[in-house]
C-alpha cells in the first residue's frame, strides 16, 4: 500500500511513489486504498511514514505496526525529525509501535535511542533513522513480537513544518538560525527576491546587526551565521562565496529586509 500516483513534469504524467515503483519491480501488488488490505490475506501490516489514519475496522482484520522516528510519546505526528532539530533536542530515536486509530498513540514494542549530531541536517538524520529502524524492525519480527508497553512520559506533537516557519529570522540567535537551515528549504529575501539558505553554520565572526552581510557572515540576534551554500531565486545552488562575489553587495546591505 502506498500513496496514489501524482502528476509531475511538464506533461503531467502520473508518476508512482518510490515505494510503489520498487514493489512493482518486485512483482508485488500495490494499492492506494487502505480498505483493499482487508481482502489481501495479510496477517500483519508494517507502516512507515504513511501519514493517514487507519480505521479500527481495518486494524481488526489486519493488525499493523509502525516505525516512528522519535522517542514516543515525544514528537507524535507528521514531522518528528524536523521538530526535534528545531527544538534543539540532542537525542531522538526510532520506536516500533502498534498502530491504533489515534495519532501515534499505540503501545511500543521496542525503541532505539539515537544521538543527534550538532550540525546534522534533517535529511542526514532521517537517513540514519531509516537504517537503524530497518534493522530494529527485522530483528523484532525475527524474534516474534512480544508484549507492547504503553507509552509513558510527556506528550508532544510534531506538526507539519509550514513554509513560513522556514523563513530565517535574523533577529534570532545564530544557533536557532542554524537549526532552521538544518531542517532544509530555509529561505530569506535579498533585494526583494527569495534566497534559499541551503547550508551554513554558526559563525565565529564579530557581531553584525541582524541580517547585515559581511563577506559570507550574516549578523543575527546573538552572534553571526556563516553562509556556505545558497540558491538565488530561479538559479542553481551555489557556494555562498560565489554568490557574494557576483552579487556586488553594498556595505551594510542586509538579508530579509
Amino acid at each position: 500500500m502506498s500513496r496514489a500516483d501524482k502528476r509531475r513534469g511538464r506533461g503531467g504524467a502520473l508518476v508512482p511513489s518510490p515505494v510503489k515503483a520498487a514493489a512493482l519491480d518486485l512483482g508485488l501488488a500495490v494499492t492506494d486504498r487502505v480498505e483493499d488490505v482487508v481482502g489481501s490475506g495479510a496477517e500483519l501490516g508494517v507502516v512507515v511514514a504513511f501519514g493517514r489514519i487507519i480505521k479500527p475496522d481495518v486494524l481488526a482484520v489486519v493488525p499493523m505496526i509502525n516505525l516512528h522516528f522519535s522517542l514516543l510519546p515525544r514528537w507524535r505526528g507528521a514531522a518528528p525529525v524536523e521538530r526535534a532539530i528545531l527544538s534543539g533536542d540532542e537525542e531522538t530515536g526510532v520506536c516500533l509501535m502498534a498502530v491504533e486509530e489515534g495519532l501515534d498513540t499505540g503501545p511500543v514494542y521496542a525503541c532505539e535511542r539515537v544521538a543527534i549530531g550538532a550540525d546534522e541536517t534533517a535529511e542526514q538524520l532521517r537517513s540514519r533513522l531509516v537504517a537503524i529502524g530497518t534493522d530494529l524492525l527485522v530483528a523484532e519480527l525475527g524474534r516474534g513480537l512480544g508484549t507492547a508497553v504503553a507509552q509513558a512520559g510527556a506528550v508532544s506533537y510534531a506538526a507539519k513544518v509550514e513554509p513560513d516557519e522556514l523563513r530565517v529570522d535574523w533577529t534570532a540567535p545564530a544557533v536557532q538560525v542554524a537549526r532552521v537551515v538544518r531542517v532544509g528549504r530555509a529561505w530569506t529575501t535579498w533585494r526583494g527576491r527569495r534566497l534559499l539558505v541551503r547550508r551554513g553554520r554558526v559563525g565565529a565572526g564579530r557581531g553584525l546587526p541582524p541580517g547585515v552581510v559581511e563577506g559570507t557572515s550574516v549578523g543575527t540576534g546573538d552572534g553571526s551565521f556563516e553562509l556556505v551554500e545558497v540558491q538565488p531565486e530561479g538559479r542553481a545552488p551555489m557556494a555562498a562565496a560565489g554568490w557574494r562575489n557576483g552579487a556586488h553587495l553594498r556595505p551594510g546591505e542586509s538579508l530579509g529586509s
